[in-house]
């Protein structure tokens, strides 16, 4: 009875086992960013849920939500405010829904195999925050007065003071909550706002307890990865630099020699987040083919081939949405619907997970410039099993090839 038993459990481990999804290494991994309050016309994690398959059908592999927590009444800009004027850390936005919603996304995100992280605002809170009047005063910067502070126009917000070891072990303990709920990491807003100290600490508390954690640092200083232990940070400079390019205004030169600096400050094993829009580009700067135009495309296939590039998505570019989403009010996405930019980001996509030359970080392939001529930017990345070539036309008709072998 016993080796019965005992086969009858090696067998249901098996099966458990066979049908567990496989993840991408995170050197491999696509980033996708979800606006929760644009992403459906309800706006709830209970809708956006149900386009998780869609999602896993495209190919991405993590999923980073926006900020999800309630919004504070103080200061509050338009109708629902902004994301990251946070009133509590560790509750949910009742505009999304309940905890228990989140909890079900999350359950479904990681059935299918997809990674969660959520996204982290550790510089400031509301004015109104749970904090603000529950917490000491000195958990706040305050001005001579003794009133909070904030930073640039940022009214609705309060910024936190980080000299202060309470707050800071409160911060880690709120984010802890998270990482128990079964979240994977966090995209740290302003990560350079916040002492380097501070993530340094939090990031070695919590991996001990999460070592697989993935954190993304809205930032681009080196010390992020080398003293913190960030995975990824932004490439804000080449985001720029592509939107500069496709103006007419910068060319390969610009772009060959931006490569060699950040290869040269940024750590080896840096993940360098490249992307052609996000939530702060497509609100306030516009969307992808108004700061770009015809040369979108172009510019998406570097951010997926280009040397220590992890490639970023943000909500809409999967079709093509050319619409600039209002920020602190609800503009949804009417319909999600699979067109030409689908099947380019799905093969884009498949391309990356098919060729680890592709990888991030130091395990991606060597990066050599193959040929300049006529604005025609070809280069390589190999390595000894794989290689991959690049062929990018950054002048009109602004065309694109890759060949894999």
């Amino acid at each position: 009875m016993k080796r019965i038993l005992l086969t009858l459990s090696i067998i249901l481990l098996a099966v458990s086992c066979a049908q567990k999804p496989v993840q991408q290494p995170l050197e491999n991994s696509v980033v996708y960013e979800m606006n929760v309050r644009q992403y459906t016309p309800e706006g709830t994690f209970a809708a956006a849920q149900q386009q998780l398959p869609r999602l896993k059908d495209l190919g991405v592999d993590i999923v980073w939500l926006m900020p999800i927590y309630p919004i504070g009444v103080e200061g509050r800009k338009g109708t629902l405010g902004s994301y990251y004027a946070i009133k509590d850390y560790c509750d949910i936005n009742p505009e999304f829904g309940t905890l228990a919603d989140f909890d079900s996304f999350l359950a479904e995100a990681h059935r299918l195999g997809l990674r969660v992280v959520i996204d982290w605002v550790a510089n400031h809170t509301s004015p109104d925050a749970k904090w603000v009047t529950e917490a000491p005063l000195y958990w706040y910067e305050r001005d001579a007065e003794g009133n909070l502070t904030y930073t640039a126009d940022w009214s609705d917000t309060a910024n936190l003071n980080y000299n202060n070891p309470d707050m800071c072990t409160e911060m880690i303990r709120s984010m802890r909550f998270w990482m128990e709920r079964g979240i994977d990491g966090f995209r740290c807003d302003m990560a350079c706002e916040v002492p380097l100290e501070f993530w340094e600490k939090a990031i070695s508390e919590l991996r001990a307890d999460y070592p697989g954690m993935y954190m993304l640092a809205e930032g681009e200083e080196p010390l992020l990865h080398s003293q913190c232990d960030f995975n990824a940070s932004y490439s804000w400079e080449l985001h720029h630099m592509m939107n500069a390019i496709a103006r007419g205004e910068k060319n390969i030169p610009d772009l060959l020699e931006y490569l060699a600096k950040d290869a040269e400050r940024q750590p080896a094993d840096a993940f360098r987040l490249m992307f052609t829009s996000n939530h702060d580009e497509n609100s306030w700067a516009g969307t992808e083919f108004e700061r770009m135009g015809d040369a979108a495309k172009v510019m998406a296939v570097l951010t997926f081939t280009l040397p220590g590039g992890q490639p970023l998505i943000y909500t809409g570019q999967e079709m093509g949405w050319n619409h600039r989403f209002q920020f602190f009010e609800k503009d949804p996405i009417p319909a999600w619907e699979d067109n030409e930019y689908t099947d380019f980001y799905k093969w884009l996509i498949k391309i990356r997970h098919d060729n680890p030359a592709l990888a991030a970080g130091e395990k991606g392939g060597k990066f050599e410039v193959v040929s300049t001529d006529d604005n025609t930017f070809v280069f390589t990345r190999a390595l000894p099993e794989n290689k991959v070539t690049v062929k990018a036309e950054l002048k009109a008709p602004w065309s694109y090839e890759i060949i894999a072998e």
